[in-house]
């Protein structure tokens, strides 16, 4: 088996999305507070951070666009985990994923992982552009009437940030399609044949968090 990573580092003051704070990651307890407690043979760390909930690569589960939608402690662990997945791609020359890219892919219970390269940018300016990859509305419709189990993509998000109504988030979510957002590595994986797995803490109350997203090849 291949193990590929798929996230980003959580690092301290790290920018994910244009305008929200980066996490603050200090010491609670430091070694050297232990060491002087416990000796110098046992000094432990006790780590603190502070983020907010959309930093790093993240999934948003329904709870994040609708009140009564279905939270990070409640969302099912078989449409975060061990998914068969696909990877589909924009055409050249076209930024945002449409329904025509969908064509003869199953996607069905899959986990459909669209991948356009802007995770090359992370971390600069250039990755909150406004002409950043995204998906269409008929692409997003595409993927409910087909069935797909989850939707991820490595750019800023999933929607053109231009368009208020975000129809992917407003689609997908009212779908119980999970969205995972800020992957990378996303070039490594083979067309289809892998397993895709992406599960956040079973926080009640909130709708995103932070994921260690990952690819299994040849299992």
């Amino acid at each position: 088996m291949t193990f590929i990573e798929l996230s980003h580092r959580v690092t301290a003051g790290m920018v994910t999305y244009p305008g929200l704070p980066g996490p603050r990651i200090t010491d609670h307890v430091s070694r050297a507070q232990t060491a002087e407690r416990f000796g110098p043979d046992i000094a432990f760390q006790i780590g603190e951070i502070t983020l907010v909930s959309n930093t790093g690569t993240y999934v948003d589960t329904p709870f994040h666009w609708y009140a009564d939608g279905t939270d990070l402690s409640e969302f099912p662990l078989e449409r975060l985990a061990d998914l068969p997945g696909v990877v589909v791609r924009p055409r050249p020359g076209h930024r945002a994923l449409d329904a025509a890219d969908l064509a003869g892919v199953d996607v069905a219970g899959r986990a459909v992982l669209v991948a356009t390269g802007w995770s090359r940018h992370f971390g600069t300016e250039r990755y909150g552009a406004p002409d950043h990859p995204h998906l269409t509305r008929a692409a997003v419709d595409a993927l409910i009437g087909a069935g797909a189990a989850l939707v991820g993509i490595d750019s800023v998000n999933i929607d053109d940030m231009a368009d208020k109504s975000r129809p992917a988030h407003t689609g997908l979510l009212a779908a119980g399609v999970p969205i995972v957002e800020h992957l990378r590595g996303l070039e490594e994986l083979p067309p289809d044949g892998f397993r895709f797995t992406a599960v956040p803490p079973p926080i009640a109350g909130m709708g995103t968090f932070p994921v260690r997203a990952y690819a299994v090849v040849g299992r």
